[in-house]
């Protein structure tokens, strides 16, 4: 009973000392670095002394008085993983269930029994090259959340594409055919398209193409299409 109690007093005593570290970085990084965003969590890494501090999906490391912060990756040798990386795509995980299909341009090609969203910018080379590649699949609904990013032109285009009769037809014409949309006349509802720019923010999706299959696994960048086909299968067996 004796050692039990030994060892109870000891948790308490860590437990207490890892509190007492987490309220001092909190204190010392909001009175010195007042421009910081708030701190959503503070907690212990494998690496004795040195603490993650969690800005909604940001993160830096800092000491247990919080005097240094450490912006940069954490690289396990021994398991050859980049272990902020591996927290950060585990924060920035997308549920597919989730994800607001209403702003999305969709087509359903054969059955549509699988699924696949795309983050797309008209003006984007690449995802010209991944629009050709998606046309091949099978069996599948693809949902494209217009994502203009790079430019003033994108930005018209998305609106001339969000605003056509058939936004999808209007959005591979370009793609595919380089068939430029028609201007659009009169008033026309793009707030689905700022809502897209927040989402993207939110998931830390910063370039175009990016790839978002059933299970939530993600790919930044074009993918041709044999290697679509693999993941699709992968994420229907998960």
């Amino acid at each position: 009973m004796k050692v039990l109690f030994t060892l109870g007093a000891l948790a308490l005593a860590a437990l207490g000392t890892a509190h007492a570290d987490e309220a001092a970085i909190r204190k010392a990084l909001a009175d010195r670095m007042p421009g910081l965003p708030k701190i959503d969590e503070v907690s212990k890494t494998a690496i004795p002394g040195l603490y993650e501090v969690r800005m909604g999906t940001d993160i830096v490391y800092s000491d247990e008085e919080g005097n240094h912060v450490i912006e940069g990756a954490i690289f396990d040798t021994r398991t050859r993983t980049d272990v902020t990386k591996a927290r950060i795509d585990k924060l920035t995980a997308i549920d597919f269930a989730q994800l607001p299909l209403k702003d999305a341009l969709v087509v359903k090609q054969g059955n549509g029994s699988r699924k696949v969203a795309v983050f797309a910018d008209p003006n984007c080379g690449y995802c010209k090259r991944l629009e050709k590649d998606l046309l091949t699949l099978k069996d599948v609904t693809i949902y494209t959340y217009v994502l203009p990013i790079l430019g003033a032109d994108s930005v018209l285009k998305s609106r001339d594409i969000w605003c056509a009769k058939d936004g999808m037809k209007a959005w591979r014409a370009w793609m595919v055919d380089g068939v430029v949309p028609a201007k659009t006349m009169g008033n026309c509802d793009t707030t689905a398209i700022e809502r897209n720019q927040e989402l993207a923010r939110k998931y830390k999706v910063n370039g175009t193409p990016a790839i978002v299959f059933e299970d939530g696994t993600r790919s930044p960048g074009a993918m041709p299409a044999a290697q679509i086909e693999k993941q699709l299968a992968g994420a229907r067996k998960s």
